[in-house]
């Protein structure tokens, strides 16, 4: 065989195991990404409920207001 036939097929394995490494790394990142974005969409939804509470909560409030106020 040819030496430079057996340093082309070296190179070709060990940049297929380099570029394997890499898309294993880059799916690891994904990953986390994706756990903190659920975390950030949980945190938007308990936001959007309690902003929902709080104007029930001050409607309330002011309908109690303006039966103190009629008595």
């Amino acid at each position: 065989m040819n030496y430079e036939l057996i340093g082309i097929l070296i190179t070709i394995i060990f940049q297929g195991l380099y570029i394997a490494f890499k898309i294993g790394h880059f799916e690891e990142k994904l990953n986390n990404l994706e756990k903190k974005q659920d975390k950030h969409n949980s945190i938007i939804e308990r936001v959007f409920y309690l902003e929902e509470s709080t104007k029930t909560a001050h409607k309330r409030i002011d309908e109690i207001k303006k039966y103190e106020i009629e008595f």
